[in-house]
């Protein structure tokens, strides 16, 4: 028996994963942006920063995976858009500070390596790193065949970006009279999957079955990708829009995200009527017997981003922002208080 043979008996097939490699060049190669040096390949990727733009650089990196959203892609072999959930969280993540992403790195592990599907995962990624902005310039694949089930695997990635320290946003100048602008989610992103799959399977749902009201079928509206707001924020900015302080809504939704971009004395009060719940909150709402702020802690209810600007700024946001076509409401105001946030009824 070859080395190689040895190796494919112990659950390694290293021919399949030169050949999964080389598709990820050509999907990675569609990302290529001003700055990356050389292509997939290598041990590692490069990225000359443009110092004219940046001449006082802060890099801004974050990382993140999909949670157990990615589950229902193994049981309904969708795995085309998870990909696109990796991207956003550490990308929206990023943004909060201001930054531009620049490049994006990726890691997959899984039991055996079915070419097919770890392309498609990888399409994903190139997908959200095209509409992120941002160059995809490497990874990892992993076959470990003793740690994850038969067709099981995870993703997770890494993105880097750099914003001019003048240009910071890290919320100390948000004072009593700013207000919050929230970012419409594209549903629930990638947050609170393990409720939500424990209600879809004691509720007799099926991946095909059709919700009144939800957008596709149940396993569409389950698997829609995670809103990247990096295009239409940046817009924003350029625009000359001062943004005091922004929050990417992820677990533990707006009670305890909002929090992390406001200075000790003051807290965020929100009112939920401002802004359209969609059906699949709805449903969860009604399924969980939760009362609005408990679930407020688990998923996104319609919210995916926020931003604290000034009372007297916040209409030509939200204009600017629907221009970029992402739609924005006026969520709350910003009061005396101690860094929390109060959900008004």
């Amino acid at each position: 028996m070859s080395g190689k043979q040895a190796y494919q008996a112990a659950g390694v097939d290293i021919d399949k994963g030169n050949a999964a490699a080389k598709k990820y060049a050509r999907l990675a190669e569609r990302t290529r942006r001003a700055g990356v040096i050389g292509g997939i390949g290598g041990f590692s990727g490069g990225f000359a920063l443009d110092v004219k733009k940046y001449p006082e650089p802060i890099l801004v990196s974050g990382t993140d995976g999909v949670g157990t959203k990615i589950k229902v892609a193994f049981a309904t072999g969708r795995h085309d858009t998870v990909g696109i959930d990796c991207v956003a969280m550490s990308v929206n993540d990023i943004l909060t500070s201001g930054a531009e992403p620049l490049f994006f790195l990726d890691y997959l592990a899984v039991n055996r390596l079915d070419v097919d599907v770890a392309e498609a995962v990888v399409k994903g990624v190139a997908d959200g790193c095209a509409e992120a902005g941002c160059a995809l310039i490497g990874g990892e694949t992993a076959e470990m065949s003793d740690l994850y089930g038969p067709g099981e695997y995870d993703l997770a990635g890494t993105a880097v970006g750099v914003v001019n320290r003048s240009e910071l946003i890290d919320g100390t100048q948000i004072q009593p009279g700013d207000v919050v602008v929230g970012l419409a989610s594209n549903g629930l992103h990638s947050n609170g999957y393990s409720l939500v799959r424990k209600l879809i399977a004691e509720h007799g749902l099926q991946w095909n079955d059709v919700v009144p009201g939800w957008r596709g079928t149940v396993a569409e509206e389950l698997l829609r990708p995670t809103a990247i707001y990096v295009k239409p924020v940046h817009a924003l900015l350029d625009a000359g829009i001062e943004v005091k302080g922004m929050a990417h809504i992820t677990g533990g939704g707006l009670p305890e995200n909002l929090p992390r971009c406001l200075p000790s004395h003051v807290s965020a009060k929100l009112y939920p009527e401002r802004w359209p719940l969609q059906a699949v909150f709805q449903w969860l709402l009604e399924k969980s017997g939760l009362p609005f702020a408990e679930a407020a802690t688990i998923w996104n209810l319609g919210i995916g981003f926020v931003l604290v600007v000034s009372a007297e700024q916040a209409n030509e946001a939200i204009r600017l922002l629907a221009d970029s076509g992402q739609p924005a409401y006026l969520i709350g105001d910003i009061v005396p208080g101690n860094q929390s946030v109060l959900l008004e009824a």
